[in-house]
């Protein structure tokens, strides 16, 4: 019985690791279906809504892509020039941020110096014949990149359509998969649990990220720093990666403040102002308008946006957090995974999980 236990475990765990080694190698293949099915589920909500008031599901699925594709071209119709104006000044840049942080930098320039000196006293003793690597052009990899995005997100977007026009075909063709009523019931329960809960998270840190956008443009252009409407996008954008956006975004509108001011100390008004606005949405706003239902623990976010990011970059980090939501409601409302559930929880003290029932599909 122990050797039968032992294997199960052995198993487990190499099934685990294939998971993983096969998302990692086929992440230009899984990444646009999950981006599909999260999109899927954030609109969900919308499209039952505009299928009661009459329209079908083909026209509200039609209309809610047509609007995210039309916001996601705007993004890059209004940013596409100046990020591309900012990457031919970044010598520049880093050239000017060097001379006005000079004064905090001479101990490090000296400690670079002294290392320099020591590469060289080691090349004259053993001369090794260099060896370069012709890297690709600018150009090429800026255009494979793009073809890349653009690729993703053609992709994402087609299979939302698909998803939202289908209707209630998804969670028909589920329930006729399983034998049991009990297992029906379960199924459709966890399909509305995980369908209600990522779509009012995703809904409700778009509108969240979106307003800390429009706050931070309007304290950036306040302060007269130019292209403050990009800086707001930005930050809109990098608010989706937890802990990690904020701190991002905040080094890098200082480096850029630090170029644009003459005074350091006016200068770091911008990167102080992003702190303490993101400071203000992660730990009032956001914990108040998400609610304790959806309440995480924190270390576990904190490592599946590291774990996620590894696998897959920034869009892997992207989507940490509603792998996150999907995982712990899935715990849930299984019982031999309740355990796990319940620790990726946040404190729940005062409001422990309820056992899921299936709600119609207009709750």
């Amino acid at each position: 019985m122990d050797t039968s236990q032992s294997i199960q475990r052995s198993l487990r765990v190499l099934v685990i690791i294939s998971l993983f080694a096969t998302a990692y190698f086929a992440r230009d293949l899984i990444l646009p279906i999950v981006l599909g099915f999260i999109l899927a589920l954030m609109l969900s909500p919308v499209s039952r809504v505009l299928f009661r008031m009459g329209s079908p599901h083909a026209v509200s699925a039609f209309a809610l892509v047509g609007a995210t594709a039309l916001v996601i071209l705007l993004i890059f119709a209004g940013t596409a020039s100046t990020v591309a104006a900012w990457s031919d000044e970044l010598p520049q840049m880093g050239a000017e941020i060097r001379d006005k942080l000079r004064t905090m930098s001479d101990a490090v320039e000296e400690v670079r110096e002294a290392t320099e000196e020591v590469e060289k006293l080691s090349d004259g003793e053993n001369t090794v014949p260099e060896v370069t690597v012709k890297q690709p052009g600018l150009l090429d990899s800026a255009f494979d990149t793009v073809t890349r995005v653009g690729a993703t997100i053609a992709v994402t977007l087609v299979l939302a359509f698909f998803l939202l026009s289908s209707g209630e075909l998804f969670y028909r063709k589920l329930v006729q998969v399983f034998p049991t009523m009990d297992g029906k019931k379960r199924a459709l329960a966890t399909v509305y649990d995980i369908e209600r809960r990522v779509s009012r998270y995703l809904l409700t840190i778009a509108v969240i990220n979106a307003s800390l956008g429009a706050s931070l443009w309007l304290y950036l252009a306040a302060l007269g720093m130019p292209n403050a409407y990009v800086w707001g996008i930005a930050a809109a954008l990098l608010n989706f990666l937890p802990y990690i956006g904020g701190f991002v975004g905040s080094m890098l509108v200082g480096a850029f403040a630090i170029v644009t001011f003459d005074s350091l100390g006016y200068a770091l008004l911008a990167p102080l102002g992003y702190l303490f606005l993101t400071s203000l949405e992660g730990q009032f706003i956001t914990p108040w308008l998400v609610g304790r239902r959806l309440a995480m623990n924190t270390v576990a976010v904190f490592l599946t946006v590291v774990l996620w990011g590894w696998l897959w970059g920034i869009p892997g980090a992207l989507v940490a957090v509603p792998f996150l939501v999907v995982f712990k409601v899935i715990c849930e409302n299984f019982e031999p995974l309740r355990t796990v559930g319940i620790f990726l929880s946040g404190d729940e003290k005062d409001n422990p999980p309820k056992e899921a029932t299936a709600p119609s599909p207009g709750e």
